[in-house]
């Protein structure tokens, strides 16, 4: 992008980003606390608790990646996300919201030690932080790319300008700076969305959104317009692994529960938690439909999907848009995963460490600034680096839903339960990634009787197991009431 179009962007990005500083020196006053700081005093309504649970997780994984995977093997490829993700919220102001409220808590983190012991609060840290690392950087070079597709600008210089605006003022406000720029990135998002959906629909039409809209459904083939695969076992099987991943492995993350601890009360909880993942699947299907109308309008073309919409959107209103939407939900979602996992690493793993003469509040924000120069790190690593680290969002299914779930449901289980748990859980997913083998135990079970069982739902069943076997033994904490 050259010429008129390119000022105005960068001028509209510009703007955008002194809005977001702006707003964080504005909310900065509000922190005097590490309560303010990681859960903005938990103050927060239904409205700002579920603007910031949307825009934390539509970020590059759902503009981009999803619609690029839609593009390729239709709505099947739908299942992490919007769907998984969706259904993850929902799971969660139904059945998690309301009990891990009540229990005033900093971090996810802080359950596994009040519920269980402080050993199950160490490994639980050391299992849930690495995974954001990987995430973080893979929003960074997706802004990092649009930079360059925009402006020419180096990738190695685009990440380094992206990590210093998307920590910058995540830095200064913590969570207030977070909802507050929340509130701004996803009004410009949705107004973003309606307008590349509605460019799309126009471009099939032929300038007839309605036309557009019938020849997206009568020209896609049926079997892109299948949701779930019918095709074999194994298909069906893997569709309902990936959706398992979405819908629950996310569930005992800290930048889901950190909003459920922001909120007022337990009801806006819940209520924000249900509203953010209805809004989540309405709008996440707009992705999903510019995918399949991508796979009509340039089927020949092997580019990511990001040029293509740029190439539909030439004018300089049309390119602003396009352009604040992407930035906004990438945005949104490097604040929220940048300080999820800074205040586990302040509160869980470095705040009893003897000698410390850094002030809580300060140790909050150095851990910030600590997670944000990592994640750069991963990015310049380069993209397996960064790949095999997001790949870990699947740890959260296999090794800390069971605790989390069963030391919510029942008053069994001691520190023995937990760690057992962590650990088979985390070893068997680990083994099978090492190995590679795409299947639970594949060479005896799938090879050896013709029985397909998806890795991480099995591994998660084996933490089930451990947690079960040594429920009642050895001691810790006191179950909670």
């Amino acid at each position: 992008m050259v010429g008129v179009n390119a000022t105005v962007v960068g001028v509209a990005l510009v703007i955008n980003v002194i809005l977001l500083f702006g707003l964080a020196f504005w909310v900065r006053g509000r922190i005097t606390t590490s309560e303010d700081y990681l859960v903005a005093g938990r103050n927060l309504g239904v409205p700002l608790a579920a603007a910031t649970l949307f825009a934390t997780w539509f970020g590059a994984g759902t503009l981009l990646v999803a619609t690029d995977e839609v593009r390729a093997e239709g709505l099947r490829a739908a299942a992490l996300d919007p769907i998984g993700a969706g259904f993850c919220l929902l799971i969660a102001g139904a059945f998690f919201a309301v009990p891990l409220w009540r229990m005033k808590l900093l971090t996810l983190v802080d359950f596994y030690r009040v519920r269980f012991g402080p050993r199950a609060e160490t490994l639980g840290a050391l299992l849930m932080v690495p995974g954001y690392f990987g995430w973080i950087a893979a929003q960074f070079v997706a802004l990092a790319l649009l930079l360059e597709l925009l402006f020419g600008i180096d990738p190695g210089f685009g990440l380094l300008v992206v990590a210093t605006v998307g920590s910058g003022y995540t830095l200064i406000g913590g969570m207030w700076s977070v909802v507050v720029t929340d509130v701004l990135q996803v009004a410009i998002l949705v107004i973003g969305l309606v307008v590349i959906a509605a460019t799309a629909l126009l471009a099939l039409g032929s300038g007839d959104a309605a036309a557009g809209w019938l020849r997206l459904m009568t020209e896609t083939p049926p079997d892109r317009l299948t949701p779930l695969p019918h095709d074999s076992i194994e298909a069906a099987l893997g569709w309902l692994a990936v959706l398992a991943a979405g819908a629950l492995g996310n569930l005992p993350g800290q930048d889901l529960m950190q909003r459920v601890f922001a909120s007022r009360s337990a009801s806006v909880a819940r209520r924000a938690c249900i509203l953010a993942g209805l809004a989540y699947l309405v709008f996440g299907a707009i992705p999903v439909g510019i995918g399949l109308a991508a796979a009509l309008l340039a089927p020949d073309d092997e580019r990511t999907i990001l040029p293509i919409l740029a190439g539909l959107l030439l004018h300089p209103a049309g390119a602003v848009i396009f352009v604040l939407a992407v930035t906004s939900a990438v945005l949104s979602t490097i604040d929220s995963a940048i300080l999820a996992p800074a205040g586990v690493i302040a509160e869980n793993l470095l705040r009893r460490l003897p000698q410390r003469r850094i002030s809580r509040l300060g140790l909050d924000r150095l851990c910030v600034l600590g997670v944000s120069l990592a994640s750069l790190v991963v990015a310049y690593l380069g993209e397996d680096a960064w790949t095999m680290l997001e790949t870990a969002y699947e740890i959260g299914l296999v090794s800390l839903l069971v605790p989390l779930a069963m030391g919510l449901a029942s008053p069994r289980g001691r520190e023995p339960a937990a760690l057992a748990a962590m650990t088979v859980g985390t070893l068997a997913w680990l083994g099978h990634m090492v190995v590679g083998w795409e299947w639970f135990a594949e060479p005896w079970l799938r090879d050896g009787l013709g029985l397909v069982l998806p890795v991480g739902l099995s591994s998660a069943g084996c933490a089930l197991g451990a947690y079960l076997a040594f429920s009642g033994h050895g001691r810790g904490a006191a179950p909670l009431h």
